[in-house]
């Protein structure tokens, strides 16, 4: 395929940022990928390169010498619905929470890794936007440079399926709702996600998910009452290019409670008797027990 075709293909990328450096690396890494790139190194210009140009993805510093970053992200989300990656020096766990409530899709610190920064890229227009079709093309591969090791957290291996008579204490059953759903769709206590269409919606009224939101719901029902960690729930917001033995850090993780809040602010869910998030304390979540069998 030409770069023209993956050019067409990817759409535009927009960088937003004000170290010449940094800006000039984003470019390459993007153009490289197989984006059309576009930068401005202030908020109002990026904001209205945003309006203008329609970016698919957008780098977003959170210092910036007119308005801070926070701000330019509101106003990109008034008029895209484009994945947004905040980038920033700055490492407290405020930042990152903050970010990811104003509606960026992932939050990265400087210095970054240009390999791991494509391959977030590259996980996000797999799994598109509630409601919008998959993107077939991918960014290209990275190019061969080295990354700066990180430490490796080691693969939890996944628990031996149990029989039926070791009832006592295992995962709750999956909703008796999947004897009645189509086989593509996922149902449980009023819920339901159609993987295919990328749709959700309670009690019949669609939900306004993004997309870490989607996978992050679609893993614990699919799950069907199995805990998943804190670790196994990054690795899926992330996508299935970081394998399982790819750092989680403690900034991920707080991550992945934000994405938790905001579903269950979605679904009105009382976290202290929950329909569907359950918090197993100091390992992660699991499905909460269909009405059926309470």
């Amino acid at each position: 395929m030409s770069r023209g075709a993956i050019v067409e293909e990817l759409g535009t990328a927009l960088v937003v940022e004000d170290d010449d450096d940094v800006r000039q690396l984003l470019q390459e890494i993007l153009a490289q990928a197989g984006f059309d790139v576009v930068a401005a190194s202030s908020g109002r210009e990026g904001a209205a390169l945003a309006r203008d140009r329609g970016p698919v993805v957008v780098t977003l510093d959170v210092n910036l010498p007119d308005i801070d970053g926070f701000e330019v992200l509101r106003r990109i989300r008034a008029t895209t619905d484009a994945y947004v990656v905040m980038l920033t020096a700055r490492a407290e766990e405020t930042d990152t929470l903050l970010a990811l409530q104003s509606g960026a899709d992932d939050y990265m610190t400087k210095p970054f890794r240009p390999r791991e920064l494509r391959a977030r890229l590259a996980a996000m227009l797999r799994r598109p936007r509630v409601g919008q079709p998959a993107r077939t093309t991918q960014p290209a591969a990275p190019a061969a440079a080295t990354p700066p090791a990180a430490t490796a957290t080691p693969a939890v291996p996944q628990p031996a399926a149990r029989p039926a008579a070791q009832a006592a204490g295992s995962a709750p059953p999956a909703s008796p709702e999947a004897a009645t759903r189509p086989p593509q769709l996922l149902a449980h206590n009023g819920l339901d996600l159609d993987p295919t269409t990328r749709t959700a919606s309670l009690e019949g009224e669609p939900l306004d998910l993004t997309r870490s939101e989607f996978e992050l719901l679609r893993a614990l029902l699919k799950a069907g009452g199995r805990v998943l960690t804190r670790a196994d729930l990054v690795r899926i917001a992330r996508g299935d290019r970081f394998r399982v033995d790819a750092y989680v850090s403690e900034a991920d993780e707080r991550a992945v409670e934000v994405h938790i809040g905001n579903l269950r602010r979605k679904l009105r869910d009382d976290p202290r008797a929950p329909r569907w998030l359950v918090t197993v304390r100091g390992v992660g979540y699991r499905l909460a027990r269909s009405r059926q069998q309470q």
